[in-house]
């Protein structure tokens, strides 16, 4: 089972991630095929797999004699679920039209099937972990996490086309829903280990600033990418109503110039948002995004340094090193 190209210099996690994907599958038992099938074609559309990446790597960071692979890759399995769910859903209200380049489920089947599909998702993911979490209180942590990650998925639905969002404002919005799951993902990779307590709270501390360095790299591609690498719409965001860091910088520093296109929300036009563009690099808002992705990532490898020695200290660095500098 193929995996995106981008594992093939790290074999062994490239196969353990091939393994995820098999779990997955494994629990994809529906009466109505076409639901069943549509859901497998999203498992192997060519997602990044990062999180259970992390969770993979922080499963290492405990003792080598407690490590239980066959339970850190469920585990993963099981976040990877979480994480699908929350995307079909998250199409759904964004009305977005691709995932991976792929047209989104909604667009292919409609928007109750796709809500379904999210909804199934969410209860393989618990299928999983009632099988696999170490206790109960480690599945009950990841349900109240999940209702953090869909709380920030609200947070933006209710910011939508609210000229005044603050940074903090974007910021909050992102720990819940970006940063939450890469958080838990770390925690529990580490939680699978038997680390110790100051160990999983590196581990989730680090999950933490990785996925706020994540978030606002996606947002800056939006603003610099295009359709053939980011396979999506750049500024999409904006048409939307979803006001992210760029966007905010430049409202700080020029709101009399940028209201007049906001106000126009959904029915700004291809050149409004180039205009929109101009003002955003005007103003280095994509700049100080970066600036500020630079510094979370910072953070996230101190945390980083502060974990056991282990090779998978070296995959780490070089996998969270390359989200800050990646174009896609």
């Amino acid at each position: 089972m193929p995996v995106h190209p981008m594992w093939e210099p790290y074999p062994r996690l490239q196969s353990d991630l091939q393994s995820v994907l098999q779990v997955i599958e494994s629990h994809l038992q529906i009466h109505d095929k076409q639901i069943e099938a549509t859901i497998k074609d999203l498992v192997y559309s060519g997602g990044k797999l990062l999180r259970p990446a992390y969770t993979l790597l922080c499963s290492q960071i405990g003792d080598v004699t407690h490590q239980e692979k066959e339970r850190s890759i469920a585990v993963a399995a099981a976040l990877e679920t979480l994480h699908m769910a929350t995307l079909i859903h998250d199409d759904v209200i964004d009305e977005a039209d691709f995932r991976h380049g792929n047209p989104t489920i909604h667009t292919q089947q409609g928007n109750q099937f796709a809500i379904y599909s999210g909804d199934y998702l969410f209860c393989v993911c618990f299928t999983i972990l009632s099988k696999y979490a170490r206790t109960l209180a480690h599945l009950e942590f990841n349900a109240r996490s999940m209702e953090k990650i869909l709380t920030g998925e609200l947070d933006q639905l209710h910011a939508r086309y609210q000229k005044g969002t603050s940074i903090k404002d974007y910021l909050t919005r992102i720990s819940g829903k970006t940063a939450q799951l890469f958080a838990v993902s770390c925690y529990s990779g580490a939680v699978t280990s038997q680390a110790t307590r100051r160990q999983t709270m590196l581990a989730w501390n680090m999950g933490h600033y990785i996925g706020m360095a994540f978030q606002i790299i996606d947002d800056i591609l939006d603003f610099k990418g295009d359709f053939n690498t980011m396979r999506k719409p750049t500024l999409a965001d904006i048409r939307q109503g979803v006001y992210t860091l760029p966007l905010i910088y430049a409202l700080r520093e020029q709101p009399e110039q940028l209201h007049p296109y906001l106000d126009k929300k959904a029915d700004l036009t291809d050149e409004e948002l180039m205009e929109i563009l101009a003002i955003v690099e005007k103003t280095k808002g994509i700049e100080k995004s970066r600036w500020l992705a630079l510094k979370y990532t910072d953070k996230a490898l101190k945390s980083l340094n502060k974990l056991p020695v282990g090779n998978y200290k070296e995959t780490l660095y070089e996998l969270t090193a390359m989200l800050l500098e990646r174009k896609i």
